[in-house]
């Protein structure tokens, strides 16, 4: 729950305790015990702290191939999970392997057409988009997009999680017109499959926001972003990451589009968010 939230020190312990019990309980190369330390690993991903990262994913990623045998399915989302740190380290060729890899064991142990299989499509696919291979990409994520919808069926959240992804895609492209009915029905979807007020939802709106606004359609994307915002600070609260995000996002757009009065309800907000000299310019701009 305190990960979810943003409150890694609160989690941190709990993640580690978790992993001390389960070593003692299970001993120390159970599969139990690289599904915890995945989680601590992912922990410290997220807080960026890399190297105790690196360590946790490879003993993970070890201790199950060594319990369950190098092809099985679960070795494939520690393969990704390895896989998701050197993406953010900008190590996309050792990257770019491991997923490799993680596809065709997915394939293999589950068949083509299975949601895991989507999953480690769209993982690949997100690696070549941060590259700008964008031809690389596109069918990867109409493949997963594919799969997803006959396994799934059409209104499921992961259908809605691909439709963004390819929507990504072509809005960084300049393909804003192929991007916005994708944004938009990943939008319903979201809000039919887990409430208008999932953060989830928060996040495809402020997508679509960031389109419109792209474009300079501002009178389309204010009440988007004023939504999103509202939704995360609710759910997340203001000290997650997200939250953030969007905050900054939101500000951003309302100090380009000279919308003045609405900046001043967010100063507060924003002096907590963010104490440097992005808050002391909204201050600035609202004047």
């Amino acid at each position: 729950m305190y990960d979810a939230q943003g409150k890694y020190e609160e989690a941190k312990p709990l993640y580690s305790r978790a992993l001390v019990i389960s070593e003692a309980a299970l001993g120390p190369e159970h599969p139990t015990v690289a599904i915890r330390l995945a989680h601590l690993a992912n922990l410290y991903k997220t807080q960026g702290l890399y190297d105790q990262a690196e360590g946790l994913y490879h003993r993970a990623l070890r201790i199950s191939e060594a319990a369950l045998g190098p092809k099985h399915p679960v070795v494939a989302i520690q393969l990704t999970n390895t896989a998701s740190l050197y993406v953010v380290q900008g190590q996309y060729a050792q990257a770019e392997a491991l997923l490799q890899r993680a596809i065709t064991i997915t394939k293999d142990a589950l068949g083509d057409n299975h949601s895991q299989v989507a999953l480690s499509l769209n993982n690949l696919a997100e690696l070549y988009r941060k590259q700008d291979r964008y031809a690389e990409a596109m069918p990867l994520y109409e493949r997963a997009l594919s799969i997803d919808e006959a396994a799934l069926g059409l209104e499921h959240h992961y259908v809605a999680i691909d439709l963004n992804n390819l929507a990504e895609l072509y809005r960084a492209q300049g393909k804003y017109a192929e991007a916005e009915p994708l944004y938009q029905r990943a939008l319903r979807i979201s809000e039919t499959a887990l409430g208008s007020d999932h953060p989830s939802v928060a996040i495809r709106l402020n997508n679509l926001a960031s389109l419109y606004d792209s474009q300079g359609k501002y009178a389309e994307a204010e009440p988007l972003y004023q939504r999103a915002y509202g939704i995360m600070k609710a759910s997340l609260g203001l000290e997650h990451p997200n939250t953030r995000t969007v905050l900054s996002n939101y500000a951003d757009f309302l100090m380009k589009a000279e919308l003045t009065d609405k900046i001043i309800p967010l100063i507060p907000n924003l002096k907590m968010a963010f104490p440097g000299n992005f808050a002391k310019e909204a201050e600035s701009k609202a004047e």
